[in-house]
């Protein structure tokens, strides 16, 4: 499978989603969804100041005839109303715009809206990279600064809901740090000890978990044979859990700068999947992280 399974796995969704996208008056943004529309993944409104979203519609040569446009000249105007969108049903999941992700997530984590869930929200990205054998999908690079124990666990369940809905059976789950034994004094690994007896014990289902393992030993089978380890996940992962945000960030800009690698991102957990976009992301990782949002939807 490649990300462009995911693309059309999207497309084919019928009624077509409709993305509330909170702040609108975003270049990067317009253009992303503009993409995406046209190419049949969604519908989509658009919050913000119709005056600017106009301008900028008409610099990058936009037809806003696509759109609804509900204009709020205040920000915080417009992520409420895109938020109480969703909330009402009238759109199916949000989009941040010219707003910052904790000003979009502090308005769609109110109760009254109905949207958060007991369960962690965190970034999960897939990543197609032309020297690993498969989609690999890697969490969190963005969000959970130092996850807890059960913000892992959570983790690892937000993953395995990916890899489901785009055909991945029975994911292999691999926890990652520095080392691939268990050390006391490296949270990371007895985390991962914790959490693949968890999933043997049935507590964590839908998928095999392992580790702690090296990064090396999580993607390469021939590292895993050197250090005489035995395992189904080893070397043929699906899922990796990174400690906590540098490795995950280092990992993804990493990938996409020196490895050549596609992406696409969703934030999980809450009731219904959050569209980010960065602007140091290409166009193609815009649409994909769109695409993969709106199958979770």
């Amino acid at each position: 499978m490649e990300l462009q399974d995911i693309f059309e796995m999207a497309k084919k969704i019928e009624p077509k989603k409709k993305i509330a996208v909170a702040v609108a008056q975003d270049e990067v943004v317009l253009k992303a969804v503009n993409n995406a529309v046209e190419n049949g993944i969604c519908n989509a409104v658009l919050f913000g100041d119709k005056e600017e979203i106009e301008k900028i519609a008409k610099k990058e040569n936009i037809n806003l005839s696509n759109f609804e446009i509900r204009d709020y000249k205040n920000k915080k105007e417009a992520i409420k109303n895109a938020v109480e969108s969703v909330s009402k049903g009238e759109t199916d999941l949000p989009m941040k715009g010219k707003c910052t992700t904790g000003e979009l997530l502090s308005v769609f984590l109110k109760e009254e809206y109905g949207l958060r869930t007991k369960n962690t929200m965190n970034l999960v990205s897939v990543f197609e990279i032309p020297t690993y054998h498969k989609l690999l999908i890697v969490s969190d690079a963005g969000m959970l600064i130092a996850p807890t124990l059960q913000q892992k666990i959570d983790e690892v369940n937000n993953a395995v809901a990916v890899a489901h809905k785009i055909g991945i059976e029975t994911p292999k789950v691999a926890i990652v740090g520095a080392v691939e034994q268990v050390n006391t004094k490296m949270v990371a690994t007895t985390d991962a000890a914790i959490i693949t007896q968890m999933n043997r014990r049935n507590q964590i289902k839908g998928c095999i978990v392992d580790g702690p393992f090296a990064m090396d030993n999580a993607i390469s089978k021939e590292a895993a044979e050197h250090k005489g380890i035995v395992s189904d996940v080893a070397g043929d992962a699906d899922i990796i859990i990174m400690p906590q945000i540098e490795a995950g960030n280092i990992f993804y800009k990493s990938m996409v700068f020196l490895g050549n690698s596609k992406v696409a991102s969703t934030i999980l957990g809450g009731k219904k999947p959050v569209v980010l976009t960065s602007r140091a992301d290409s166009d193609e990782a815009k649409l994909n992280s769109i695409a993969i949002s709106v199958l979770m939807a």
